[in-house]
């Protein structure tokens, strides 16, 4: 496992308008590490997973992404589906979107994956919320991600459907792949971690080995 700093945050800080969300964030991310993002509702958890991902400005301080950007893959609470598609034909819509191969052996493999091969062509439309965030993760696999960010992509799962993704991130991180991930699971899913990173009270509580973090230490 590389030990380089595949994303970097410095100094971060960020206000809307005159309320100020976070401030003085710092952290960073090697290739194969899973950095797990806590805190209350309102902290500031996805503003700054947005940030980081490239997709939100800061207010100030700065990020240091040394992934190539084709190889970034977010996962957001919009699972981007369209539902009047079938599974299938919305993965090969992303495929071509990313200038992939749309050729069906490897979009069924991708669906086989995520335990969705069975439903390839029922329209994503009928499909439960476990099973739509299973197609959403199917897209994410697309590009081979080297850095992914997930929002909260366990909440409304099922129990099957919340064991696959946490073996999944398990998958990732082995394979080399660094996860920036925002949970209401710590404690379980704390387990699949290296780092976690807690904010509260506008900044950082707690950034430091999962093994050791302690949730009402820093509440």
């Amino acid at each position: 496992m590389s030990t380089a700093p595949l994303l970097r945050i410095k100094g971060a800080a960020k206000f809307f308008g005159a309320k100020l969300i976070f401030r003085d964030v710092n952290c960073e991310v090697a290739a194969g590490e899973v950095l797990l993002v806590a805190g209350p509702n309102g902290a500031g958890k996805t503003t700054l997973l947005k940030a980081m991902a490239g997709l939100a400005p800061l207010t100030a301080g700065r990020v240091e992404c040394g992934a190539p950007a084709e190889r970034v893959a977010y996962l957001g609470h919009a699972t981007f589906i369209y539902p009047a598609l079938t599974a299938l034909q919305n993965l090969g819509f992303w495929a071509r979107m990313y200038g992939m191969s749309a050729e069906r052996e490897r979009l069924m493999a991708m669906l086989d994956r995520v335990g969705l091969a069975r439903v390839a062509e029922e329209r994503a439309g009928s499909f439960s919320r476990g099973m739509s965030q299973r197609l959403n993760l199917a897209r994410v696999f697309l590009v081979e991600p080297a850095l992914l960010f997930l929002d909260e992509p366990g909440t409304g799962l099922d129990a099957a459907s919340l064991a696959l993704l946490r073996r999944e991130i398990a998958g990732l991180r082995e394979a080399g792949t660094a996860v920036v991930w925002i949970s209401h699971h710590v404690h379980e899913d704390r387990l699949l971690a290296d780092t976690i990173l807690a904010l509260g009270g506008n900044t950082v509580r707690w950034y430091g080995p999962a093994r050791d973090y302690e949730p009402e230490a820093v509440c």
